[in-house]
């Protein structure tokens, strides 16, 4: 808990605030007092969520939704105002830490905590699929450990924020590294999605960390289509139904009735109350609080990984080959003149095919350059031209609409086209040839680094 900043409210509805328990994507939650005295954690909607008419009655219905889930594994709603100015949400208060902080803190939980916790879960979700809910955001941090076993939280908000404000500015809803293949693809989510991400949730818990690895959200979310996870350091016992779980066919998943049963099966052959030997999990827990630190800063309050900028420079024309090439044509055509007409024909035409050759060699060494810088602000095309200023078009994040990337004839690179807004509305068009016949960033990587910042501004079929 954190205390109140000067700027925050001391109540909401009838609700007295005493402290700030964290802030998520739709806004901050607070722990609070009911009139009663009863604890309870309130979360105040974004002003800017607020103001889209679309996110209320998202909002609302799954708020009433959420109402009817119950069950022991869920923080119950117990009062809403989807109404208010801005609207907010009461459950119930779990006295205990996030799944991720305890992991981070003592390492990786043993064989027979994941079980139980796999159980937990699976019956959690199991009374938020019954109400035709879907998370689509469970992950570590959405599963309180609590005395009585683990509670779900956040069950609706992903639903919620679609088609918000938050998503045309390109924001991710759900978290990478815990997402479905289909989520990751935008494709319909169903129950079977949250089946995947339980079985990421376990490897986590077995491990200590996510199974498709860390890293840039673009290579996560590659890996988690395309590539099989990383269960190396799973212990035996829990392999078979993780790797179930994490099938990248829905269909192929386990139901949670028989992931139930899976993990009653196998908590009762399982003789061993640890994840892994100490050899194999000891490295595991310095690591994650190695990795914990570098997002703090000296106060201790977490800070947000800063992305370094990313710039392409397309390399410099091959001179020697062309340079042999003008060389070649300097001297063939007067030879061929000589030998048809005879010397006097064959000198004359030498200074006129030398001279039109080194103009051609001189205009490739003054053409431009054109360098690709992307950061966090955005994109900026940099023409370099020998003898005058350079000339920087800026493309903010914002105003990006779509970008493509598409071979160029001679198959030596590719143009990235940039749609962006302009005046009176029209998109903006530009072209950026980058080249990839010598040293540079790969085609691949700058796709990376692009989706990393604005990751809706981008499809992958264009690349």
């Amino acid at each position: 808990m954190e205390p109140l900043k000067p700027d925050d409210p001391r109540s909401i509805g009838t609700y007295q605030l005493k402290a700030r328990l964290g802030a998520g994507g739709m806004g901050q939650v607070y722990y609070a007092h009911s009139r009663g005295g009863r604890p309870v954690a309130v979360k105040l909607v974004r002003a800017d969520l607020a103001a889209d008419p679309g996110f209320r009655r998202r909002f609302a219905a799954e708020v009433e939704a959420t109402r009817r889930v119950g069950g022991f594994f869920t923080a119950h709603v117990v009062d809403a105002d989807p109404d208010a100015d801005p609207p907010w949400v009461v459950t119930a208060y779990i006295a205990g830490p996030s799944l991720r902080a305890t992991v981070e803190e003592n390492g990786p939980l043993p064989v027979t905590a994941v079980l139980t916790l796999g159980a937990g879960l699976a019956e959690g979700l199991t009374a938020v699929h019954e109400e035709n809910l879907v998370h689509r955001d469970l992950k570590p941090d959405n599963i309180l450990l609590a005395d009585d076993g683990p509670r779900i939280i956040d069950f609706g908000i992903a639903r919620a924020l679609e088609g918000t404000t938050l998503t045309a500015k390109g924001a991710i809803i759900g978290t990478p590294a815990f997402m479905s293949p289909e989520q990751a693809l935008g494709h319909a989510v169903e129950a079977p999605s949250d089946i995947f991400s339980l079985g990421s949730v376990l490897a986590f818990a077995a491990t200590g960390h996510p199974p498709f690895g860390t890293g840039p959200h673009a290579a996560i979310l590659y890996r988690i289509i395309h590539e099989e996870p990383d269960l190396a350091r799973v212990p035996a016992p829990l392999l078979p139904l993780i790797r179930q779980c994490l099938a990248k066919d829905p269909a192929r998943r386990p139901t949670l009735g028989t992931l139930l049963d899976l993990l009653e099966t196998t908590t009762r052959s399982s003789d061993s109350g640890r994840a892994a030997p100490p050899e194999d999990t000891a490295p595991l827990h310095p690591r994650a609080e190695s990795e914990a630190a570098s997002t703090r800063n000296t106060s201790g309050t977490p800070t947000a990984r800063i992305q370094p900028a990313v710039s392409f420079q397309p390399p410099p024309t091959n001179y020697p080959k062309e340079a042999t090439i003008g060389a070649a044509a300097t001297i063939v055509p007067p030879l061929i003149t000589w030998y048809s007409w005879g010397p006097a024909a064959g000198l004359f035409t030498f200074p006129i095919t030398g001279f039109f050759c080194l103009l051609v060699f001189v205009a490739l060494i003054w053409s431009p350059r054109t360098e690709l810088v992307i950061n966090s602000d955005g994109i900026e095309t940099v023409l370099h031209r020998r003898g005058r200023d350079d000339t920087v078009e800026s493309y903010p994040w914002d105003s990006i609409q779509r970008l493509t990337a598409k071979n160029p004839p001679d198959r030596t690179g590719f143009f990235l086209t940039i749609w962006s807004g302009g005046g009176a509305g029209k998109p903006q068009e530009a072209k950026v040839l980058c080249r990839l016949d010598g040293p540079g960033m790969p085609r691949d990587e700058i796709y990376e680094a692009i989706a990393s910042h604005n990751p809706s501004v981008v499809d992958p079929k264009d690349w």
